[in-house]
């Protein structure tokens, strides 16, 4: 695995999957996380590609999805930036947080487990809070 820091991001990558995928994740994870506050700049795509050791165009592929998703815009000549609109971070945030519950209930139910037992289980490991 390779680590890097760029611009107070750290990057861990794995050679044994899809490159741009995991720049991706680990970018919408840190906005999530709150590790990239709303309007920051992110490094430009050289700026990352090099501290990544990676093509440029893996990292351009990474921000133009970013795009997509409405988590970064880019400002013609100043680079790209985390968007402002804390309603796009936290729809996101709730769509990561869907996809872990939907593969760590995929994973239970392949264990054998029902509900009953996922929520016991749960509620042993992760405490009442309500």
């Amino acid at each position: 695995m390779n680590e890097a820091f760029v611009g107070g991001l750290r990057f861990t990558l794995d050679l044994s999957q899809p490159l741009y995928e995991q720049v991706l994740n680990q970018i919408r994870n840190s906005v999530a996380k709150g590790e990239i506050a709303l309007g920051d700049k992110m490094p430009s795509v050289r700026e990352l590609a090099q501290a990544l050791k990676i093509n440029p165009n893996t990292v351009m592929r990474a921000y133009q999805e970013l795009e997509r998703d409405g988590l970064t815009e880019t400002r013609r000549g100043q680079g790209t930036f985390i968007t402002t609109d804390a309603g796009k971070v936290e729809s996101i945030r709730r769509q990561l947080a869907e996809k872990a519950v939907e593969e760590f209930l995929g994973k239970m139910r392949g264990l054998g487990y029902d509900w009953p037992d996922i929520e016991r289980i749960l509620r042993e490991k992760g405490g009442e809070t309500a």
